[in-house]
């Protein structure tokens, strides 16, 4: 039986849906001080998603034993909202100075979640777009992120990506040749919210909630 947003927001005892507040609200001061002190002077990708939204999600898809993995893991705040969760969380993330600054929330938040400093590019993989345009947009090259987490991308049960503009196809590719069979892949838009997909396709409002069960 489909359960609904509300009873699942109450499956989270008190302490944990404060701990779940209080590292939201210092992952918001976290990107206002990134926003000010790099930002405004030069570009960065990173951008912060609506972590309530983010939250939800992973509260219908969250089950005993599953294992999430955050590419483009920034300052941390959504790999350890999972982990707290109750997911095997993980992050990859390329610039160091955020993955410095995820470490330091993770261990301020009292949480395992691992992060690594690289690509979330696995080892090997190549993008050519039916054009054959190779260019990848903001998603960095450099030393794949893998190795250091000791997990391929194909252990993962759920992987979330947050793309720019041109950027969701090859995050897709990724996925369709390197990422397990079963796994949910979990989209974040701007505008549209978070989309999920399995084998490719994309879920309905009412299969996100019956994966949780």
């Amino acid at each position: 039986m489909n359960r609904s947003a509300s009873s699942r927001e109450v499956e989270m005892d008190a302490v944990l849906s404060a701990r779940l507040t209080s590292l939201r609200e210092e992952g918001r001061a976290l990107w206002n001080r990134f926003d000010s002190d790099v930002r405004q002077l030069r570009f960065h990708p990173f951008m912060p998603s609506d972590y309530e939204r983010v939250l939800r999600t992973l509260l219908a898809l969250r089950a005993p034993g599953l294992r999430f993995l955050e590419w483009g893991s920034a300052t941390g705040v959504i790999t350890i909202m999972a982990d707290l969760l109750g997911f095997e969380a993980y992050g990859i993330e390329i610039d160091p100075e955020l993955v410095d600054i995820a470490r330091g929330l993770a261990e301020r938040s009292d949480s395992d979640a691992r992060f690594a400093v690289g690509s979330f590019l696995p080892d090997g993989y190549e993008w050519m777009s039916d054009t054959g345009d190779a260019r990848l947009g903001t998603i960095g090259r450099g030393a794949s992120g893998y190795p250091e987490l000791g997990r391929c991308l194909e252990d993962f049960d759920l992987v979330f990506g947050f793309p720019w503009e041109g950027e969701m196809p090859i995050m897709h590719d990724v996925m369709r040749r390197r990422g397990g069979s079963g796994a949910s892949f979990l989209l974040y838009h701007s505008t549209e919210g978070i989309q999920v997909y399995r084998r490719g396709l994309r879920s309905t409002a009412a299969e996100v909630w019956n994966l949780g069960n």
